[in-house]
């Protein structure tokens, strides 16, 4: 009897600590899905009361779903998740440089890509050292972009809801620590451009003042866009300096022409989710500019960056996997502004999120049409000559 009391003393508190924990992963499953319904309202047109009617059912029936460890999900990977298992002290500055939100590096990167794969010799991939230098580039200077941004808009990003918790805005970080991580990333991206030939050094430097003028435009023009534009693709003329010497205008001022109205096309869906905060705090973007008629706009936007992308084939002398490429972008991107709901944040980030479908399209197409090449002057040498 003795022992049996003790064992009860034992387990009791186990199963105490057990239910706790049971009990707080359940209603924290509750709370995120309760966020996730409320949010789903914005993008709805159903009055507020059929949520309080709908939420107890659907989340109590998910709760006991979520119970069963055969139906349990699986943690996915994500950028977010690994920023968060990061030192605490660490991951302010981290989400300064948005590592949390790698979609913007990759859209900063891609046009590095395309301008690389463009200028490999045909039937070659494109040159492997020079692809990964410009990813820790674009890396840092996307991360010293969004510093400056930060400092610059640090009393708007208060005022809006979406900002709010970014490092600068919620006070994490100071102004002056922001600038100490800002000349570090500059430093360490100085030094990866000094790896490329001096042509490539002038021409990278160039885009500084575009870098750092580009948070203040929102404040003084309604095309703040454009100015991203020829900021975010300065990569696809850098790439094919730094392979060939110097810029092909032929092939590069196509190129870089499709990219900025790339950027136009994906920086106005993604301005369409803060419309009603830019104007509360006087911010301009072309999402207000255009409004109603944005996806006219994006339409053209569009006919533009794909006659761009031609011209750059025809001036590179590409093959059929290159075209079909760019037909197949263009079939993305009217399917993306046909369906495009500019009054849903969720549609809005989900559309300016497949971009990057874009950009990596694009770039297969390139390094399949440059491989191609290769059987095409094969070809050519296998054909018998006639002439004598």
């Amino acid at each position: 009897m003795a022992l049996t009391m003790k064992m009860i003393r034992i387990c009791v508190p186990i199963n105490r600590v057990m239910y706790t924990a049971c009990t707080h992963s359940m209603s924290c499953s509750i709370d995120k899905e309760k966020s996730f319904l409320k949010s789903k309202l914005h993008c709805t047109n159903y009055p507020p009361n059929l949520f309080q009617k709908s939420l107890c059912p659907t989340v109590c029936q998910s709760a006991q779903l979520r119970t069963s460890p055969n139906l349990w999900s699986r943690p996915r990977f994500s950028a977010a998740a690994v920023v968060e298992a990061m030192p605490k002290n660490m991951q302010p500055y981290l989400k300064l440089m948005r590592m949390d939100k790698p979609i913007g590096t990759w859209l900063l990167y891609l046009p590095c890509t395309w301008s690389i794969a463009l200028a490999a010799q045909p039937g070659c991939f494109p040159d492997f050292y020079m692809l990964a230098l410009f990813g820790t580039g674009s890396i840092l200077m996307r991360g010293a972009g969004c510093t400056i941004n930060d400092m610059w808009d640090k009393d708007f990003d208060k005022k809006v809801a979406r900002t709010a918790n970014r490092p600068i805005a919620a006070g994490d970080i100071t102004q002056l620590q922001s600038l100490v991580f800002l000349g570090g990333q500059l430093s360490l991206a100085l030094a990866v451009l000094l790896c490329l030939n001096n042509y490539s050094i002038a021409l990278g430097a160039a885009s500084l003042s575009l870098v750092l003028t580009y948070p203040l435009m929102k404040r003084i023009t309604y095309w703040p866009q454009l100015v991203l534009g020829l900021t975010f693709n300065w990569g696809a003329l850098l790439g094919w300096s730094a392979i060939k010497g110097s810029c092909d205008w032929s092939v590069c001022l196509p190129l870089y022409a499709s990219g900025v109205m790339w950027t136009l096309i994906y920086d106005t869906i993604y301005a369409h989710q803060d419309k009603a905060d830019d104007v509360l705090v006087g911010v301009k973007s072309t999402a207000l500019r255009f409004s109603e008629q944005t996806k006219p706009w994006l339409s053209a936007f569009g006919v533009a960056m794909i006659t761009g992308l031609t011209l750059t084939g025809v001036s590179c002398d590409q093959t059929l996997p290159y075209y079909a490429a760019v037909a197949l972008i263009g079939g993305h991107l009217v399917h993306q502004i046909y369906t495009l709901d500019i009054n849903c944040a969720e549609d809005c980030w989900k559309k300016f999120t497949e971009n990057r479908t874009i950009g990596f399209l694009l770039f297969l197409g390139i390094v399949l049409g440059n491989l191609w090449k290769s059987q095409e002057t094969h070809k050519g040498k296998d054909l018998p000559d006639h002439s004598s």
